[in-house]
């Protein structure tokens, strides 16, 4: 990136180069990007504990004396979906669903990192999803969250009854970590490393190593070369003169 070289407190870039270095050295960047993919291949498929979702839903609607249902009502409940939200995810409701199943072990906190509500757009729809290390657990808390959290929107909101979509289903099939994203992210992750610190070697090396590099760095010409005599070289000769 830097070419060396200083001209009134600005540094000139020379990206030509640069390409050259990477692909002189692109042996280099490959192994990074294949060990760094390889480590996170092992630790996604084998050391980390497999996620798995289940999820449930729910259907709230406000009853009137009036049996029909106007835009407005709909509109009115779909604004309140974020109300109920809350109160799924609230502490009252996760603390009691961690009484109930005896999960001692979770904290409250702990717990609701693990929810997840969601409200699709333009319906009244709720759905709770959990996440969790046991498909059985994560069932059994999504029901939980579902009945503890119908009873509490039911006292808070004055609503006469919360309807069940969709009880929660047994996952057979984990949703994380994905093997395939872990793979590509340590990959490009070892290609951006490896690029990295061969730019900085580059950038820091300020020797000069060949004429060029004189007339392109200090902007001087040579005059002339003196080769470099090495001690093999000077062996060598001495025995040709012998013989």
């Amino acid at each position: 990136m830097e070419n060396h070289r200083e001209n009134n407190n600005e540094i000139e870039f020379d990206l030509l180069e640069i390409v050259h270095i990477l692909l002189c050295r692109f042996w280099i960047v490959l192994g990074a990007a294949f060990v760094t993919a390889l480590v996170c291949f092992i630790v996604s498929a084998y050391v980390l504990s497999p996620v798995y979702e289940s999820t449930t839903r729910i259907y709230i609607l406000n009853k009137t004396d009036d049996t029909s249902v106007t835009y407005t009502d709909v509109q009115m409940g779909t604004q309140l979906t974020k109300d109920y939200a809350e109160l799924i995810n609230s502490r009252y409701v996760l603390e009691k669903v961690i009484e109930q199943l005896s999960l001692e072990e979770i904290e409250y906190k702990e717990l609701m990192k693990k929810v997840s509500v969601n409200t699709p757009v333009d319906t009244r729809i709720v759905s709770i999803t959990v996440e969790h290390t046991n498909p059985a657990t994560a069932m059994e808390i999504a029901n939980c969250i579902r009945e503890v959290a119908g009873e509490h929107i039911q006292n808070v909101m004055d609503i006469e009854a919360v309807n069940v979509v969709e009880t929660a289903n047994m996952p057979l099939e984990k949703s994380g970590p994905s093997v395939v994203k872990w793979t590509l992210i340590g990959g490009m992750a070892g290609v951006f490393l490896a690029c990295a610190v061969i730019l900085i070697i580059f950038l820091l090396d300020d020797t000069i190593k060949c004429s060029e590099d004189v007339e392109k760095y200090l902007g001087l010409s040579t005059l002339a070369m003196i080769p470099v005599i090495s001690e093999d070289d000077t062996a060598k000769k001495r025995k040709s003169k012998r013989k």
